[in-house]
């Protein structure tokens, strides 16, 4: 499963940006690379999906807008092949920062008929000795 496409990355960032990361050509050919875009994509997903692993069931039946936006922010990161600029680069922290959170549970997915595997953690555990209820240690209660 993709979680975002060629054509959302062309809307959000503009074919201009993308072409100018993308056509590597020799000499260049003024268009978008889309086996370039392709592999920036399958490498997001597989860092999304790396992420999201131990708490979901993949793939997702639907894709939440969140995690279109985290990819979108984490692939044309990707494409980058020198230094990205600040904002690209702050955006691409950001959305690793989310996704961690996903991972751990401090954000939650809405994503229907499916629900995050149970840490195992919940209840109660005590580590104390047992003791007798006797007259003394019961003063003040009796």
């Amino acid at each position: 499963m993709t979680y975002c496409t060629l054509a959302q990355l062309t809307d959000r960032y503009d074919e201009r940006m993308l072409v100018e990361l993308t056509d590597r050509a020799s000499p260049p050919t003024g268009e978008i690379d889309t086996s370039v875009v392709d592999r920036a994509l399958a490498d997001t997903d597989a860092t999304i999906d790396g992420y999201l692993a131990g708490r979901y069931q993949l793939p997702l039946a639907e894709t939440p807008a969140l995690l279109a936006d985290l990819a979108q922010a984490i692939a044309i990161y990707k494409l980058h092949s020198r230094v990205a600029d600040t904002k690209i680069e702050a955006d691409y922290q950001q959305a690793l920062k989310m996704l961690r959170d996903i991972a751990s549970g401090v954000v939650r997915l809405n994503v229907a008929g499916v629900e995050p595997t149970g840490s195992g953690a919940s209840g109660v555990q005590t580590n104390d000795r047992c003791r007798e209820i006797t007259p003394d240690n019961m003063k003040g209660f009796i």
